[in-house]
């Protein structure tokens, strides 16, 4: 059961960034082209993910990014070492 959560926690977040991708433009107008978000898919795609949010929702007139969408960004960053960093824990128990 635990590793079909880990399965699952990992790909969600790739999952979301696809159909974001493919159905709308909302990386497009975070990131301004497709180099950013793919290294994001494949290292950090909880951060990238949060920070298309907070350059699209969470900034200002001028394209500076609020206090909530830092906030935002740094929820993603936790969330993503959480990710990565419960797999090394994972493979310390069971050794």
């Amino acid at each position: 059961m635990g590793c079909l959560f880990a399965l699952f926690s990992l790909i969600t977040p790739r999952f979301v960034l696809v159909i974001l991708w493919l159905f709308t433009d909302y990386l497009a107008m975070a990131f301004g082209g497709w180099l950013y978000p793919t290294i994001g898919f494949f290292v950090a795609p909880t951060t990238t993910i949060a920070y298309a949010v907070a350059k699209n929702d969470l900034s200002t007139a001028t394209g500076s990014v609020q206090a909530a969408g830092v906030l935002v960004i740094v929820i993603g960053v936790v969330i993503d070492l959480g990710l990565l960093g419960g797999a090394s824990r994972s493979r310390r128990r069971q050794a």
